[in-house]
């Protein structure tokens, strides 16, 4: 009988965009007590290095931080060169990358007959290049990196790739329609993907987080001047079953899952970790 554990993961490589990140960051800690070699991405290299530092200080594992841009193919490609040149070949991909912004937001939740005097703050009024903007680093944030990155487990006929959906993906929020559509798109690309490199031995998977508190939506959720819940965080937390926003760590367990060969026979899926938000009418 085979005992289960993660120790497939041992010694292997790990890329993580969007590693500097809240998600990112705690996702790269929980992998390294596993003793996985990462790789941690991010726009800010200052805050790439900074992480990869204090993770590596803490688990005695081999972490990098380099920087790239997700938009940027060319800066993709320098960074693999990199990662090749000091970690070695790669054979995880995590698309952590993403967020959301102010300027792809409306004000309203609702148009109804007394704010329709306030179109500007409601879809009509919304800025193309903030939505954009927060549709790319979302979707094309997503595919760039796996274009790159997955090459190396093409030469290995083996490897895995892990999206970070939302729950935004299912059931979209009010006020925020270009992250929910971007990954709505990321959930559908996961499934197209998971097919096309089947064969390969590659598996392609996602998850969506529930309710994080993040520094993208803090300003949604929370009351910058008295610290409480806005009516939008307590709308959140009275149709979350747990009552409480996740913490990140809750995310490590389902990541390692769906990286090992303990999922091996599992790819094209999306898990929620949500607190049972999805499960849950609201009544």
């Amino acid at each position: 009988m085979t005992e289960l554990s993660f120790n497939d993961l041992k010694g292997k490589v790990c890329v993580i965009t969007g590693g500097g990140g809240v998600i990112g960051s705690s996702i790269a800690k929980g992998l390294a007590t596993i003793g996985l070699k990462i790789a941690i991405l991010d726009i800010n290299e200052e805050q790439a290095v900074k992480v990869a530092q204090e993770v590596e200080k803490q688990s005695g594992t081999t972490v990098k931080g380099f920087k790239a841009n997700v938009l940027d193919k060319t800066s993709l490609e320098e960074a693999k060169a990199k990662i090749n040149s000091e970690l070695g070949s790669i054979d995880y991909l995590i698309n952590g990358a993403g967020g959301n912004s102010p300027k792809a937001t409306t004000q309203i939740e609702k148009l109804d007959e007394s704010n329709l005097s306030e179109l500007e703050k409601s879809f009509y009024g919304l800025e193309m290049e903030g939505f954009q903007w927060v549709f790319d680093l979302n979707f094309k944030g997503t595919l760039l990196p796996t274009m790159v990155f997955t090459r190396d487990m093409l030469d290995h006929k083996k490897g895995a790739v892990l999206n970070v959906s939302s729950m935004n993906s299912y059931k979209p929020l009010t006020k925020i329609p270009a992250y929910s559509a971007a990954k709505a798109a990321v959930n559908n690309f996961t499934e197209w993907l998971s097919v096309h490199v089947a064969k390969m031995g590659i598996r392609v998977n996602a998850i969506a987080p529930g309710f994080f508190l993040t520094n993208q939506n803090r300003f949604l959720l929370v009351d910058e001047n008295t610290g409480k819940p806005t009516v939008r965080g307590e709308k959140i937390l009275a149709n979350t079953p747990m009552e409480r926003y996740g913490e990140v760590e809750e995310l490590q367990g389902t990541v390692a899952y769906l990286l090992s060969d303990i999922s091996k026979f599992v790819t094209g899926i999306c898990i929620p970790v949500d607190g049972g938000y999805s499960a849950f009418g609201g009544v």
